[in-house]
């Protein structure tokens, strides 16, 4: 791919999307492996809590029978919220689309940029 006919504004634009399609992509590998390795410790009768433990820690507490690993009313983590927009000048800033714009997106569309540029 040759990139010497891009303008800087053109080449920064690009390389936001393919961080955002990299962050995408490395997210989405890591969520189909979390649930394929929850899945293979379920069939085994262990969480992943289990597996996480050291084994020094594990033989110092007593294994709680099959089932009743979680307290009785014990809620489940909050998911953390899904970014679908991201500033280009800097990629740890998300926004969920939801709720007031930040100021770097109102920044941007101001500037007349179109959002779906900023979409992760």
């Amino acid at each position: 791919m040759d990139l010497s006919n891009y303008s800087l504004p053109e080449l920064r634009r690009l390389a936001a999307k393919i961080e955002n399609e990299i962050r995408r992509r490395s997210d989405t590998t890591r969520r189909n492996l979390l649930k394929r390795v929850q899945k293979m410790a379920a069939e085994e009768g262990l969480t992943l809590d289990d597996l996480l433990e050291t084994p020094a820690a594990a033989s110092d507490t007593k294994a709680a029978p099959k089932g009743t690993r979680r307290r009785a009313g014990a809620k489940k983590a909050k998911a953390a919220p899904v970014v679908k927009y991201r500033n280009p000048a800097n990629p740890a800033q998300g926004w969920s689309g939801h709720g007031r714009r930040p100021q770097w997106v109102l920044d941007w569309v101001a500037q007349g940029k179109a959002m779906e540029d900023l979409a992760a």
